[in-house]
């Protein structure tokens, strides 16, 4: 292979077409990767693995990835999705293991298989989930990351992550209002917000880590009716029971009603419960709603109670200083999550708890002073070892990613992107409006649009006795339709007491006017005929 050129002088798509023209000659190239003796017959004395062979694979590999998933896969021309029934699919890919090795052509193909069978989540068509597109820094620094396999947890094994997290989490905090602090990168914000849990629990009752919950009175956690599902799955968790997370109503826009609220708390107390920890949102999965956190924080501080916001979708809106006032009064919380895998594009996964505590509160609620990797004798300043602070022991580095990826658009570039989501927001719900059949649910407050498609066999029918059935049934058929063709991909759920309705996401920075043209275009084909 010729040397690498300085490519980064070329620009991305030039250094895809030289990659793709690159040839590895046949007696560079292997056949197999079984070993030529059986294992346990290797002469001890030698390696084990062939580097040279292993590394002309990858070369092969990372062609592929390049036309697969970053040519074809944000192609507007190509399918979002390659759509199979399970058994099908599982025949296709030829999933079985085998005693013994298959020869490297066939391993590239099973490459190419996993690339065309997968779903295209940076396409510009791809509007399923709460992420989407893909940013080339951070995913270089994904690439980084998997190369050099180490664990973030001492600084004798990751110093420059060490290091460069500290960096990372204090900019974060910084953007919150706080310019102290603690935190740490979670493996998603179901855990990030499961810590934010077990750290309100033992600020409150610090006996818990040694005696465990029978030592602890009934507990009483708050939330909205429309938070994470998370908030559940802790409490489950942690042993403080689903039953002792108390629903606060929510209004028109999905947001948190404080008097409610207020009477929630109240109502824990009468029944025994000790009240600890209110959990507010800004960014709501399904509807992108920001709860009120300036009242919120009077409550708590009234209360004596941790207050913990689950940014984890909205947290990127404090970038923009045209949209950041949709999380005033965030900085009065105790802890915050943040997922800048979603809007800021670092790619799966990122996520941070952030906290305000100064006191090592952290690590006092999860340390467990492992001797074999915390020894207090090292050479070298012992609090670089962030490792008890985490529930985990090996811990991925997420902060590589977000780094490089700051580095090279800066937080202008961060803030640019967040705003450009919220223009065509703004621009998608103005052509909604002028289309019959789109029923918008709310004025949205993020990018999450929400609306009833309505076939035209349904409409000035809403007074019949089984609208609401019909309509139920719309937006699956629809988004059968969508998958199997492979257009696009939009989620749709029901909630409360709405049936079936599209949840539209609009973050990628690769959508033009023309992709929200598209998307109202297609919605109209796939379900007119309904």
């Amino acid at each position: 292979m010729s040397q690498l050129p300085r490519f980064w002088n070329l620009g991305w798509s030039s250094f895809i077409d030289w990659w793709s023209n690159q040839k590895v000659s046949e007696q560079d190239y292997v056949t197999t990767t079984a070993p030529s003796q059986p294992y346990g017959q290797q002469h001890l004395n030698e390696p084990l693995l062939d580097h040279r062979a292993g590394q002309r694979f990858l070369t092969e590999a990372f062609k592929v990835i390049l036309e697969e998933v970053l040519c074809k896969g944000i192609d507007v021309n190509e399918k979002v999705c390659e759509w199979h029934e399970p058994e099908e699919l599982a025949t296709l890919l030829d999933l079985e293991l085998r005693e013994n090795g298959e020869q490297q052509h066939q391993l590239l193909q099973r490459v190419r298989d996993v690339a065309k069978y997968s779903v295209k989540t940076n396409h510009p068509r791809f509007f399923n989930q709460l992420f989407a597109g893909v940013d080339y820094h951070a995913l270089t620094g994904r690439f980084l990351t998997e190369a050099l396999n180490t664990s973030q947890y001492t600084y004798e094994v990751a110093p420059v992550f060490v290091l460069m997290e500290d960096e990372v989490l204090s900019k974060l905090r910084s953007l919150v209002g706080w310019a102290q602090g603690d935190g740490i990168f979670c493996p998603g914000g179901t855990v990030s917000n499961m810590y934010a849990m077990n750290l309100a629990r033992y600020r409150a009752f610090p006996e818990v880590k040694l005696k465990g919950q029978r030592a602890l009175p009934r507990l009483a956690v708050f939330t909205s009716q429309e938070s994470h599902y998370s908030v559940m799955k802790a409490a489950a968790f942690q042993g403080i029971g689903t039953e002792n997370v108390f629903k606060v109503k929510v209004d028109d826009r999905g947001c948190m009603i404080t008097d409610d609220l207020s009477e929630k708390i109240e109502l824990a107390k009468s029944q025994g419960a000790v009240p600890f920890l209110v959990h507010a949102t800004s960014g709501t999965t399904v509807r992108g709603a920001f709860d009120p956190l300036e009242p919120i924080a009077d409550i708590c501080d009234r209360q004596g109670l941790w207050m913990h916001v689950d940014a984890a979708w909205g947290g990127s809106v404090l970038f923009s200083k045209e949209h950041r006032h949709l999380m005033r009064g965030v900085e009065r919380a105790d802890s915050v999550t943040w997922n800048p895998h979603k809007m800021m594009l670092t790619g799966l996964q990122c996520s941070a708890i952030l906290l305000k505590d100064t006191t090592d509160l952290l690590k006092r609620c999860h340390s467990a002073d492992a001797t074999y990797l915390f020894q207090q004798d090292k050479f070298y300043d012992m609090s670089l070892d962030t490792g008890d602070k985490s529930i985990q022991c090996g811990r991925k580095v997420d902060c590589l990613k977000l780094w490089l990826m700051w580095k090279a658009v800066g937080s202008q570039g961060l803030e640019e992107r967040v705003d450009r989501a919220f223009a065509h927001t703004r621009y998608l719900v103005e052509k909604m409006k002028k289309r019959e059949g789109f029923q918008l649910i709310g004025k949205p407050e993020f990018v999450n649009v929400c609306f009833w498609f309505i076939p035209a066999s349904l409409r000035g029918k809403e007074n019949s006795p089984d609208y609401q059935d019909r309509l139920s049934k719309v937006a699956p058929v629809i988004k059968e339709r969508m998958i199997k063709q492979g257009t696009m991909m939009v989620g749709y759920q029901p909630q409360g007491g709405r049936v079936n309705f599209f949840r539209m996401i609009v973050i990628s920075p690769q959508l033009s006017y023309k992709d929200m043209t598209f998307f109202l275009d297609e919605i109209e084909r796939l379900g007119n005929n309904l």
